[in-house]
């Protein structure tokens, strides 16, 4: 594994947000932004991903929202490696039956966190092939081994097909733990029973929303952090589709 093979990528709606948490990002890797302020996000954002980086020199691909707020960044390179000896396309936290609001389909993983073996799949992507997998058959997953409450036939969020196609190229997927905070919202990520983020949620309401701001200064300040954003740093890539609407 080469860091400089690695990137992360968050889809933006709060700036103010992301110039707190990306100081927490893991270091030495290149660094994207979507800017999603326009509305952009879930497909959209998948779509425009794949148009933009295809051509970089990108083998793993971090996606994390603004609102993931890094405990040990330094996991992530841990994770890859375990996803590069399995032979693992994707990893990310089931959005069914794991964390407590999010009752929907726990095949696809939910995008506030994943990462994806982009290379592997940048070769095969293709966008008209993708939308067709909006859809779930009798029995087509197994979900024997599965706790919480879920929902196999949620076709909740329009990301979900890009999961879907992927499993349906049989390509393997690791699924996070994940634990609830105290504010009953948050989550905790974790690999191998160690947290290494936390995901607060509701980033579009950072500054915005008093109860959810106070929430994730709560999260923000247990790590320490400085709550002044500061200016964004230089060395990350803001990509923007002028032309989505």
């Amino acid at each position: 594994m080469e860091k400089s093979n690695i990137a992360i990528l968050t889809t933006v709606a709060n700036f103010e947000l992301y110039r707190i948490t990306s100081k927490l990002f893991p270091k030495d890797i290149k660094k994207y932004v979507i800017d999603g302020t326009n509305g952009m996000h879930g497909i959209h954002s998948i779509n425009y991903m794949f148009n933009k980086l295809s051509n970089e020199d990108i083998h793993w691909l971090i996606l994390a929202d603004e609102d993931v707020i890094f405990k040990s960044a330094n996991m992530v390179f841990t994770i890859i490696n375990k996803m590069q000896e399995k032979s693992i396309s994707v990893c990310g936290v089931s959005d069914g039956g794991v964390i407590s609001h999010r009752n929907f389909n726990p095949i696809p993983v939910n995008t506030f966190f994943s990462i994806i073996n982009f290379k592997e799949i940048s070769k095969m992507w293709n966008k008209t092939e993708v939308k067709k997998h909006q859809y779930i058959l009798p029995f087509e997953f197994d979900t024997t081994k599965l706790n919480g409450l879920f929902d196999i036939h949620s076709l909740y969020e329009p990301y979900y097909c890009f999961f879907f196609w992927l499993k349906r190229k049989g390509k393997q997927f690791l699924y996070l733990d994940s634990q609830m905070l105290d504010d009953n919202i948050s989550n905790a990520l974790m690999f191998e029973g160690q947290v290494f983020a936390y995901h607060t949620w509701h980033a579009r309401s950072y500054q915005v929303n008093e109860k959810h701001t106070i929430r994730i200064n709560k999260v923000l300040n247990d790590m320490n952090m400085e709550l002044n954003s500061s200016t964004l740093d230089s060395n990350i890539v803001v990509l923007k589709d002028h032309f989505f609407s």
